[in-house]
């Protein structure tokens, strides 16, 4: 639930309303983020406010990015989203400092995508030392967005 509202709720201004309830009902279904927890190569983190509502979440695991320089070994931040009233509190950070902190390993290189307007989060990812390295398109529906791969040094 928390995975679908948060991408509707930062983009779904973007994409036809049948698109877009297509793309969340398939990549942010209860069974699909039950998949890849389980397979071991994921790992999720998720805030809860008062009451244990669900606010925010990062979900990282292999990189899954398409670039020629991604390995079997790479590490990916997949997803980080806050509830738009949750932000601006620090609580984005602390779930990226988690997820970071989960995929570094000893001469793991690390990736982000992200998408080619979200200024604010290119910002906060350069600030961890990613810098952009690469560009593809990320289709939800009709609609394909252009989206940065970010990375950081080894």
């Amino acid at each position: 639930m928390l995975g679908r509202e948060t991408f509707a709720e930062t983009f779904g201004h973007l994409y036809p309303p049948a698109d877009l309830a297509a793309f969340v009902s398939a990549a942010h279904s209860p069974t699909r983020y039950a998949e890849m927890i389980a397979d071991g190569a994921h790992a999720l983190w998720i805030a809860e406010a008062a009451a244990g509502r669900a606010v925010g979440y990062a979900m990282a695991g292999d990189c899954r990015l398409p670039h020629p320089e991604v390995t079997p070994t790479c590490g990916e931040l997949q997803r980080l989203y806050v509830r738009r009233e949750r932000q601006g509190g620090g609580l984005g950070v602390r779930l990226l400092d988690e997820a970071l902190g989960w995929l570094a390993r000893p001469g793991r290189r690390l990736w982000i995508g992200v998408w080619s307007e979200n200024l604010g989060a290119q910002r906060l990812y350069a600030r961890y030392g990613f810098s952009k390295v690469g560009e593809y398109e990320f289709h939800v529906g009709q609609t394909s967005d252009r989206e940065f791969i970010m990375a950081r040094p080894r």
